[in-house]
């Protein structure tokens, strides 16, 4: 049976978590702060521990409440999704494709195969959620998301099926005024001693491993000074002067006047984009939105 008192209580918990401050949660939920209060008071005594330290000027998670607090989050986001579900299917809708789907992705192939699958099935909701490259495949194996658009290949596990979407091959990203910004083309060898900006491992482990492999083909591992989660973010920290980077040619244009992008002297070609599904999940629209990616 559903409680839904300790329901309302876990709203009621995230608000307070997420705002530091009774005053500002209690306003943002609509109501006055001392029912908020104690309502979060009988939250505590139900749990039997204290999820919050208070002091007059803020409010801090305790141990327990810092320990709790990522499945509070994912619950919200998944009675959110389960609401937007219910609405659609009240107001007539045949159902919602949930897309995981990396920084790039969105701002390169995903939003021409939404284009297209709106028009043939302008009933259906599309849910686009940002993702890792490394997210995408436990979260297809939860059930979580119907699609995932990232950085995959290579064998992905019983159940989960791919094919590659793009590929592309990656440039030098350098601040302007770098001492090998003169050149038209570059040695990967020549970036032996600068400082990278890249992926962390285990965000993108084939994209990282791509370029180490390169780099390792050339006589030296590469010094990795900032690890990042996006292109965008690897562009930015160039921006600021805090590295050099190799990024996808087509993301170019993702660079300030202040970032130039130069080839390589030899080709480095990475899969940029994936598709991958759930082969267990039968989805006529995921299924759907296969055959639109398969037509190109």
């Amino acid at each position: 049976m559903i409680n839904f008192r300790i329901i309302r209580h876990m709203w009621l918990f995230l608000a307070v978590a997420e705002e530091k401050h009774f005053g500002r949660a209690a306003r943002r939920l609509g109501m006055t702060q001392p029912p908020l209060t104690q309502q979060i008071q009988v939250l505590e005594q139900s749990l039997k521990v204290q999820l919050f330290d208070r002091s007059k000027r803020n409010v801090q998670l305790t141990p327990v409440g810092q320990a709790i607090l990522p499945a509070v989050k994912k619950f919200a986001e998944q009675a959110e999704r389960l609401e937007l579900a219910i609405n659609e299917a009240v107001a007539g809708h045949t159902g919602i494709l949930t897309i995981g789907a990396i920084s790039t992705s969105m701002l390169d192939v995903l939003p021409t195969y939404i284009k297209r699958m709106k028009v043939l099935m302008p009933e259906v909701i599309i849910s686009v959620k940002e993702i890792d490259s490394a997210e995408a495949i436990p979260a297809l194996s939860s059930g979580e998301i119907d699609l995932a658009f990232a950085r995959l290949t290579g064998d992905m596990g019983q159940g989960i099926e791919s094919m590659p979407v793009s590929s592309d091959e990656l440039v030098v990203a350098l601040p302007h005024n770098h001492w090998l910004a003169g050149q038209s083309r570059i040695g990967l060898r020549s970036l032996m001693s600068e400082e990278w900006v890249m992926f962390s491992r285990h965000l993108s482990p084939v994209y990282f491993d791509c370029i180490t492999a390169a780099c390792r083909a050339e006589g030296f591992s590469p010094r990795i000074i900032h690890e990042v989660r996006s292109v965008a973010s690897q562009i930015a920290f160039v921006s600021c002067e805090q590295g050099i980077a190799l990024v996808p040619a087509s993301l170019e244009r993702l660079s300030p006047a202040n970032v130039i992008t130069l080839p390589l002297e030899k080709s480095i070609e990475v899969i940029t984009t994936a598709v991958a599904w759930s082969s267990v999940r039968k989805n006529a629209l995921t299924e759907k939105f296969i055959e639109l990616v398969r037509a190109g």
